[in-house]
């Protein structure tokens, strides 16, 4: 299901503020090189997700799901002076991958950590104002249950894929990682200990608000 018209996106990417010279490098090798390149955030979500930062402007983010470095970067522009942005990547390509784009930036308050966030996150003690969930889709309940209770009250995380290609909107939703997702989006819609929305920027941003 095409979610967003090709000529809306480009119209959208047309009259949306350019991205740095790292981010557009980011952008290009990443279409270019990468065998899952539709999973990069982007121009337009990118810019999204650099303005929410700046409005939140948090002290401590958590980015779930680095990739190639992009949408850290966009995060990491809203930070406070001595804020740090933590960011998990299973696959260490991609986090090789991203710490060269981190240092290319010369972005210092970007920590990247390698391995399994499910593993990782419990280790990791800070209170977050910022949580971006973009990782293996099976497992989102599982990383919102594990940060919500460092999440301070009035911090936010923002979920990526939430529509997920449109297969949400079926009238029977199919595949582990279409379920998955619509179990999220329920889940979260259900939960009395936040408040939610939902953009159809890209493939889906959920906007939520801890109470």
């Amino acid at each position: 299901m095409e979610l967003v018209n090709h000529i809306v996106e480009a119209y959208a990417k047309k009259n949306t503020s350019l991205i740095d010279d790292v981010l557009t490098e980011i952008e290009e090798y990443t279409l270019q090189h990468h065998p899952h390149a539709h999973m990069l955030s982007g121009h337009v979500q990118g810019k999204v997700l650099e303005f929410f930062s700046c409005m939140v402007q948090p002290k401590n983010v958590l980015e779930i799901g680095t990739f190639t470095g992009f949408s850290a970067l966009c995060l990491a522009k809203g930070l406070q002076l001595n804020g740090v942005l933590h960011t998990i990547e299973l696959r260490e390509e991609d986090a090789k991958t991203a710490q060269q784009f981190f240092d290319k930036a010369s972005v210092k308050n970007i920590m990247l950590h390698t391995g399994n966030a499910l593993q990782i996150i419990p280790t990791l003690t800070q209170t977050w104002d910022l949580v971006f969930i973009d990782a293996d889709k099976t497992n989102y309940i599982n990383y919102y249950e594990l940060i919500l209770p460092n999440i301070k009250t009035g911090g936010w995380i923002i979920a990526d894929n939430v529509l997920f290609h449109g297969q949400v909107l079926e009238n029977e939703v199919v595949g582990k990682n279409a379920k998955a997702i619509h179990e999220f989006n329920e889940y979260v819609t259900n939960d009395k200990r936040v408040e939610q929305a939902l953009l159809t920027v890209r493939d889906g941003l959920l906007l939520i608000k801890k109470l």
